[in-house]
């Protein structure tokens, strides 16, 4: 069964990385959600990588704040996609983590999204799209989404519209 893993740094990550699991939920979308740290758990990691890969992760998304280096010690564990998304904590605000999550050396790639909840939204939207090669039902979930987005986007300025 092919579904998404979602690694956080840490517990306090849970509040901004809930929006993606939503989105999930929201999409009968297959995920799993863990806490490992690149420091603090670094043989969790790796061996989480491991086994999540063997049971069908397609796609793995690491959400860490201030160093941040979660998405990289993921990204080289596996070839999987990984999506970063860098969270606020820490003197910079979320900078540090957005600068140690897109920083990696070339052959090492880890998609990089906006810092926070944004990011967390669209790291899952993102993997949908990943997934969506290869499932045309989670394809048309996602163009009715878009559709339906548009449609709320002309409702909502025809609420406040003023036209010459």
């Amino acid at each position: 069964m092919d579904f998404i893993s979602v690694v956080m740094g840490s517990k306090t990550d849970w509040g901004i990385m809930s929006e993606c699991i939503e989105v999930f939920k929201k999409f009968d979308v297959n995920f799993e959600v863990i806490i490992s740290s690149a420091h603090r758990s670094p043989n969790r990691t790796k061996d989480y990588v491991q086994k999540a890969e063997k049971k069908g992760a397609v796609v793995f998304i690491a959400a860490a704040g201030m160093a941040a280096h979660l998405a990289g010690a993921i990204a080289s564990q596996t070839c999987k996609p990984v999506i970063g998304v860098p969270l606020s904590g820490g003197a910079l605000d979320g900078i540090d983590a957005l600068l140690s999550t897109v920083q990696m050396p070339a052959g090492m790639p880890v998609g990089t999204l906006a810092i926070g909840k944004a990011g967390a939204i669209n790291a899952a939207y993102m993997a949908m799209q990943i997934l969506s090669l290869k499932n045309t039902d989670l394809s048309a979930k996602l163009i009715e989404d878009r559709i339906n987005k548009a449609k709320k986007l002309e409702l909502d300025s025809k609420e406040i519209e003023i036209l010459l």
